[in-house]
C-alpha cells in the first residue's frame, strides 16, 4: 500500500487553514503504513485527524462562494448582489432558479463534502489504532469524527436527496468498495446512516461545558442531540424532534441578538456549534466568507454579493430588533465604527457575514453559527404544534419573539400558529444557510419563489441536480435527480 505523508505543520494546531493540499486530504484509497502511525499515538496526534476534519470547513469551496449560492442566494432572502454584469461563476443562475447539473456551485459542495467525509472516515479508522492516546480522548475524538460526518451528509442529503454513503477508507482493489462510492442510496438511508453517526457521537461526547477554553468549538454532546433534532424535523419525526430538543441541555437565549454575530459573541451561552474563523496567522480563518459578502463598490469591502431581498426585508415587523441586526443598509455606521456611504453599488447586504478583520485581505475572523439555541426552541415548538399540542408551542414561540422586542403571537390555532412558526424562523434565522431548504420541507417553496419573482418547478426544484462530473464517472451506477 502506497506510503501517505501527512504535513505535520498543517495538523499541528486546532482549526487551522490553508491549502487543501497541506492536510490529511489523501485520496479515499489510500492508507496510513503502521510504522507511521506511530508518529501520531499520542492524545496530541491523535487529535490532529480531527483538527484536519474542522480545518475543512474553513475552506473556500465548503463554506464560502458556492454553500452561500445554493443555501442564500438562492433563496427568496437575497438577491445575486454585486455588480449587474458580475455573474459570479454561477450566482445569476443560482438566482434565477435555472441552474443545471454542469452549475460549478453544484459540483463544488458535493466535492468539497466527500473531501471532508474522506477526513472523517480517516480518523474513525485511524483514531482507534493510536494505542499509546488515552482511550477517552480517543471515543471522544471519534465521536467528534461522527459528528462532522453526519453534519457533510445532511448537508448532503438535503441538498441532493439520496447519495453514496461512504462509512470506512475503500481499498483501491475491491471492486464492492468502487461500487460503494459510486453508487446512490435512498434519502432515507442517507437519514438512517445519519441518525446513527450522531446517537453514537452523543454517547460519548462531553457536555460543551467540558471543554477548556483551548478547545472552544468542539462538537459537543448538546450539539450531535441538536442536530438530531433537525434531522428528525427534516423527516417529520415530530416526537423525536421534541425528545432530543429536550437532551439539549446548558444552553440559553442571549439577551441581545446584534451580539452573536459580532467578534465578541462568538461561542456564546447561545451558541451549540459554529466554524471558528481563528483569524490570526497561520491560522488564518474562513476564506472569503466574509470578502464575497462585503459592500462593493466605493466605500466597500468585498465582493457584494447574497444582498437581502426586499421579500425579506418586508418579511419584518415593526420594531423588530433583528432587522438592523441581519441587514447592513447603506449609509449607516455599523457597530464598530465603519460608515457604509451610499457609494456603494447596493442598497442592503449581510450583516451576519460581516467582519472588519482580514488576514492578507481574504481569511476572515468571523464564525459561521450553524446550530444555536434559538432553533432548539423553535424546532421544538413546531414540533409540539404538528403533535396537536399547540398551547404548549406557544409560550416556546414568544420567548423568540420576546427577545427580538415583539408582542406575543396572537395566533390560537394549530394552522395559525404553523405558519407563525415558520415565519419566525424565517426572520430569526436569515442568512443562516437554511432557508432553501425550509422552504422545500416545509411545502412553502412554489408560493414563496413566486412571490419574489422566481419559479420554483415542484417535482424538480426540491433538490439540486447530481453534478454531471460525478454521473459521467459512475458508469449507469448512479442516475440524475427528475428534472434535470
Amino acid at each position: 500500500m502506497k506510503k501517505v505523508y501527512i504535513s505535520l505543520f498543517a495538523l499541528s494546531t486546532l482549526f487551522m487553514a490553508s491549502c487543501s493540499s497541506d492536510y490529511l486530504d489523501v485520496d479515499a484509497t489510500e492508507s496510513i503504513k503502521t510504522e507511521d502511525i506511530e508518529l501520531f499515538n499520542s492524545n496530541e496526534g491523535a487529535a490532529t485527524f480531527t483538527t484536519a476534519i474542522y480545518n475543512k470547513f474553513l475552506s473556500f469551496d465548503m463554506s464560502a462562494f458556492s454553500w452561500v449560492g445554493l443555501t442564500s442566494i438562492a433563496s427568496d432572502d437575497a438577491d445575486k448582489g454585486s455588480s449587474p454584469g458580475d455573474t459570479g461563476s454561477d450566482k445569476d443562475v443560482l438566482d434565477a432558479l435555472t441552474f443545471n447539473s454542469s452549475s460549478p456551485s453544484v459540483a463544488e459542495i458535493f466535492t468539497a463534502n466527500y473531501a471532508g467525509i474522506n477526513r472523517c472516515n480517516q480518523a474513525i479508522d485511524i483514531i482507534p489504532q493510536l494505542d499509546k492516546a488515552d482511550a477517552t480522548v480517543r471515543a471522544r475524538l471519534v465521536g467528534e469524527a461522527k459528528f462532522l460526518r453526519a453534519f457533510m451528509y445532511f448537508t448532503l442529503v438535503k441538498t441532493y436527496g439520496g447519495v453514496p454513503i461512504i462509512d470506512h477508507l475503500p481499498i483501491q482493489s475491491s471492486e464492492d468498495d468502487r461500487i460503494m462510492q459510486l453508487t446512490r442510496k435512498s434519502k432515507e438511508e442517507v437519514y438512517a446512516f445519519i441518525e446513527k453517526d450522531l446517537l453514537e457521537a452523543a454517547a460519548v461526547l462531553p457536555l460543551k461545558s467540558s471543554y477548556s477554553s483551548t478547545e472552544v468549538g468542539r462538537a459537543s454532546q448538546g450539539a450531535a442531540y441538536a442536530l438530531l433534532a433537525k434531522i428528525n424535523l427534516y423527516q417529520k419525526n415530530w416526537q423525536k424532534v421534541v425528545d432530543n430538543c429536550n437532551l439539549v441541555t446548558g444552553y440559553s437565549l442571549v439577551s441581545d441578538y446584534a451580539s452573536m454575530f459580532k467578534l465578541a459573541g462568538e461561542n456564546d451561552a447561545e451558541s451549540i456549534f459554529e466554524i471558528q474563523g481563528t483569524g490570526s496567522i497561520p491560522a488564518k480563518g474562513i476564506a472569503g466568507y466574509s470578502n464575497v459578502q462585503g459592500a462593493r463598490g466605493a466605500g466597500g469591502w468585498g465582493w457584494g454579493f447574497n444582498t437581502p431581498s426586499q421579500s425579506l426585508l418586508n418579511a419584518y415587523e415593526a420594531n423588530d430588533v433583528r432587522k438592523n441586526a441581519t441587514i447592513i443598509f447603506a449609509g449607516t455606521t455599523l457597530y464598530d465604527g465603519r460608515v457604509v456611504p451610499t457609494t456603494v453599488e447596493n442598497p442592503r447586504y449581510n450583516y451576519k457575514a460581516y467582519s472588519s478583520s482580514y488576514t492578507d485581505g481574504w481569511e476572515t475572523d468571523a464564525n459561521i453559527k450553524y446550530l444555536r439555541f434559538a432553533e432548539v426552541i423553535l424546532m421544538k415548538a413546531e414540533a409540539l404544534n404538528e403533535l396537536g399540542q399547540t398551547a404548549d408551542a406557544v409560550p416556546l414561540l414568544n420567548q423568540i419573539r420576546t427577545r427580538a422586542g415583539l408582542a406575543n403571537t396572537t395566533a390560537v390555532s394549530q394552522t395559525d400558529l404553523r405558519a407563525a412558526i415558520w415565519k419566525e424562523r424565517r426572520v430569526e434565522m436569515a442568512f443562516e444557510h437554511d432557508r432553501y431548504f425550509d422552504l422545500v420541507r416545509t411545502g412553502q417553496a412554489a408560493a414563496a419563489f413566486t412571490i419574489h419573482g422566481k419559479t420554483f418547478v415542484t417535482g424538480k426544484h426540491e433538490v439540486f441536480p447530481i453534478p454531471q462530473v460525478f454521473l459521467e464517472q459512475t458508469g449507469g451506477l448512479s442516475t440524475q435527480n427528475p428534472g434535470y
